[in-house]
């Protein structure tokens, strides 16, 4: 069976370890294929000599209890999107423990820089998935079916028929199939996961939007706003209606991260008709007064921040948004790649803390699909789950080291601007950049945003792992969190660990022996888990740190709201009397539970004709 598999002339031969055991396959220790079966367990290649691959082959450990059932979900689910994809998968149990490998074999070599986004879209799905084998080309290998297994037993066909492998009938076309479904899945799971694709702010006036570099309105927005609202149009779709086109101006505002007052600017445009007048059962629209305009708009854009936020908005209205999203999850995998191969720089002094503000970034490029994010950070502080002057000199450390630069200075109600290095181009008009659109040509807009959304998957679920009470100076530490978020429910070594955190193995061991303490991790024979059970409360308890975010977090909130409050004070001090609205006084603060969402801010409190910051900050937290 093995040298009917095999694509290569070698076989790859396990080792023993210094106790005795058997366990890893170093690549100078091989075995012709067509000489005697080795004593030990042996591996196949997956790739051929020119290192295309000819075999698929996804391996589901199970080193753990409990762990065999969730690897036979796993590989049963996997094998019937490949199935629906036309490929011919067999499922094999590689041996007692449970663990689960999946084989899909290929009539035509398949390139490496194909299945490695396949790959990583399944173990976006299947977290069980040990990416090692798949995504090394050059010595990736798995245990073929038949093949010994180190603690007893052979791997066994469970599912599916062996002439699909010893007669590969697999495609190039099925494979870009097996991840167009894939990425269908995942692209799914992130809208369940993620809730809404963005996070809605209110600017300086207190109006909704979405934060983000203001672009371009999109085609279809720009058709929308020069469409004269009063002539009906053929399409009955877009119906020409006053209150439809101004429906598409918003929600492409909104998703070009416009505020408010931009398109308060373009009042005068054809396309904002219904703000401007109302129509009645016959004859010619009627001018609307001044306060109907205000309102109107107000309404209608609150209604278009909360759709585009949410994700309702037809992914027709932005043709650039695939091309986007793959040369955003392309530039941010560059970015951790190499972040990962500086492992030294995130272990020392404030690299730890740099390592989880660097992860936020990233985390925000994905989310608003530029490498440019506007971040204030306060903000950075609370998803990074350290305090806000951490987080102000691990920005200025990470852009002296030239991780990130600063493109535009805080000013006024609006945050700096800091763009994600990498070493790599991230053009700023996608549309049209030659590289940008032979990149978009290998991917279905599904496949593009998939590559973004299972980035978004990973980095969420590490930051969210790290950011916790648990993990703050006064309890276990920042490096203790950035390595349990790095552990996961598989055993991995200590030299796995290792390379994943960039920790020194004696100064890592003692971490990992304070988590096991803590109950956060296990220590099984094949290495450290997290345990079954989540701790982290518990812990913060003990450690008198619980709620320290939380507290935080309102804090922040306070200093923001305090901040708005004054700029706005300083732009109506700025306007003409005949600008100027008339605005409740401070002390009116008390008759509401909650500052209003529409009209003007209150007077700013004052005490001998200056701004009086104390009166302001307990109006506030008295409401």
């Amino acid at each position: 069976m093995t040298r009917q598999l095999s694509p290569r002339r070698q076989v790859r031969v396990a080792a023993t370890d210094a106790d005795g055991t058997l366990n890893a396959y170093p690549p100078h220790l091989v075995r012709a294929v067509d000489g005697p079966a080795p004593d030990a367990p042996w591996a196949i290649y997956l790739t051929d000599e020119r290192h295309d691959y000819r075999l698929l082959a996804f391996d589901f450990d199970a080193k753990t209890d409990g762990a065999a059932t969730a690897a036979h979900e796993a590989a049963t689910q996997l094998a019937h999107v490949a199935k629906a994809a036309g490929l011919d998968p067999v499922i094999c149990q590689s041996g007692p423990s449970g663990g689960r490998h999946v084989w899909c074999a290929l009539a035509e070599a398949i390139p490496a820089q194909l299945v490695r986004p396949l790959a990583r879209l399944a173990k976006a799905l299947w977290p069980q998935l040990d990416l090692s084998p798949i995504n090394n080309p050059a010595t990736g290998c798995v245990r073929p079916p038949g093949a010994p297994h180190r603690e007893g037993g052979r791997s066994t066909v469970l599912h599916g028929d062996l002439d699909a492998l010893t007669s590969p009938r697999g495609t190039a076309a099925q494979v870009a199939e097996l991840h167009a479904l894939l990425a269908a899945r995942v692209n799914t799971a992130a809208d369940a996961i993620t809730g809404p694709t963005a996070a809605v702010d209110l600017d300086s006036r207190r109006h909704p939007w979405i934060p983000g570099p203001k672009r371009q309105l999109s085609s279809a927005a720009r058709v929308a706003l020069l469409t004269d609202a009063t002539v009906p149009q053929l399409d009955a779709e877009r119906d020409g209606s006053a209150s439809a086109v101004l429906w598409r101006v918003l929600t492409g505002a909104a998703a070009a991260h416009w505020q408010l007052d931009d398109v308060q600017a373009l009042l005068d445009a054809p396309g904002l008709e219904h703000v401007r007048t109302r129509r009645r059962p016959s004859g010619p629209r009627v001018a609307r007064s001044k306060d109907e305009r205000h309102a109107v708009l107000h309404r209608q854009w609150q209604r278009a921040v909360a759709h585009v936020a949410a994700g309702r908005r037809p992914a027709g209205d932005d043709p650039t948004f695939p091309t986007r999203a793959a040369a955003i999850a392309e530039h941010i995998e560059h970015v951790q790649a190499r972040a990962d191969a500086s492992p030294g720089r995130w272990s020392a002094g404030g690299g730890p803390a740099d390592r989880r503000v660097l992860d936020v970034l990233c985390l925000l490029a994905l989310e608003a699909v530029t490498a440019t994010v506007e971040a204030d950070i306060r903000r950075v502080a609370l998803l990074a789950g350290v305090g806000r002057e951490t987080a102000r000199t691990a920005l200025l450390r990470l852009s002296g080291d030239g991780w990130i630069i600063r493109t535009k200075a805080a000013e006024g109600p609006n945050a700096a601007h800091w763009k994600i290095e990498g070493e790599a181009v991230i053009h700023t008009d996608i549309a049209t950049a030659r590289s940008q659109v032979a990149h978009a040509a290998r991917h279905t807009p599904a496949t593009a945003t998939a590559a973004r959304n299972a980035l978004l998957l990973h980095l969420r679920d590490r930051t969210t792992a790290a950011t916790h009470d648990a993990f703050t100076p006064a309890a276990l530490g920042f490096h203790a969190g950035n390595v349990y978020a790095r552990c996961t429910t598989t055993p991995a070594t200590l030299d796995e660990l290792s390379w994943r955190t960039g920790t020194d193995a004696r100064e890592l061991h003692a971490i990992l022996h304070g988590l096991v303490a803590a109950g956060l991790l296990e220590g099984t024979r094949d290495g450290w888990r997290r345990a079954d059970e989540d701790r982290r409360d518990q812990v913060a308890e003990i450690c008198g740190t619980a709620g320290l975010l939380a507290t935080r977090a309102a804090a922040y909130a306070t200093e923001r709201e305090l901040w708005a409050w004054w700029q706005a004070e300083l732009a109506w001090m700025h306007q003409t009397k005949a600008e100027r609205e008339q605005r409740p006084d401070p002390t009116q603060l008390a008759l509401f539970t909650a500052p209003l969402p529409h009209g003007p801010r209150r007077k700013h409190p004052r005490r001998r004709g200056r701004a009086d910051f104390r009166a302001a900050r307990a109006a506030l937290v008295a409401t």
